[in-house]
C-alpha cells in the first residue's frame, strides 16, 4: 500500500455557503480553516491546496461570547516609532469594515507562509446578504445545525 499525495489534477474544489448571521465567531472561524485547508477531505495532502472555496455572508452579524466584544482587542504597528494601535471588536463589528474580525480569526487559524495565503485567498466574506458569486452555485452549508453551541440567539 502506498501512501496517496495528491496532485493538482487530482484536486477538485467545490464552492461552499455559509450565512454567519448568530453565529460564534471562533467555533465558525475554526470551521472554515479547516475547509479552506482541506482537512474534511479523504484525499488530503498537507503541502497542497485542496481546500474548498468558501463565502461568507453576513459577517457584520457573528456574535462573540462572554465579554470579548468589548474586551477582546486588535493590535497592530504603524512601522512608525511608537506607532502601536489598537481598536476593540465592538469598535470592528460596529464600524465600517465589520467583515474583518471573521477574517481575522480565520488568518490567524491558517497556517503561515506562501501556503497560507494561498489558500486564504479562496475565502470571501461579505459583511451583508448579497454576494458576488451566485454564476458558481454555491452548496449551502447550515453551521448552525451541526452543533447548538455554534449558534447564540441573543
Amino acid at each position: 500500500m502506498k501512501t496517496f499525495s495528491a496532485t493538482p489534477k487530482d484536486i477538485e474544489k467545490t464552492w461552499i455557503l455559509i450565512d454567519a448571521a448568530g453565529l460564534v465567531v471562533g467555533r465558525l472561524a475554526s470551521l472554515i480553516a479547516m475547509r479552506l485547508r482541506g482537512k474534511h477531505k479523504p484525499s488530503f495532502t498537507p503541502h497542497m491546496d485542496c481546500g474548498d472555496n468558501i463565502i461568507v455572508i453576513n459577517a457584520g452579524k457573528v456574535v462573540l461570547t462572554g465579554n470579548k466584544r468589548a474586551d477582546k482587542v486588535y493590535n497592530w504597528h504603524t512601522g512608525y516609532p511608537g506607532g502601536i494601535k489598537s481598536r476593540t471588536a465592538e469598535k470592528i463589528l460596529d464600524g465600517k469594515h465589520p467583515e474583518r474580525v471573521l477574517h481575522k480569526a480565520v488568518e490567524r487559524m491558517v497556517p503561515r507562509g506562501p501556503l497560507g495565503r494561498q489558500q486564504m485567498k479562496n475565502l470571501r466574506v461579505y459583511a451583508g446578504p448579497e454576494h458576488p458569486h451566485e454564476a458558481q452555485s454555491p452548496i449551502v452549508l447550515d453551521v448552525a445545525a451541526l452543533n447548538t453551541k455554534n449558534a447564540r440567539s441573543a
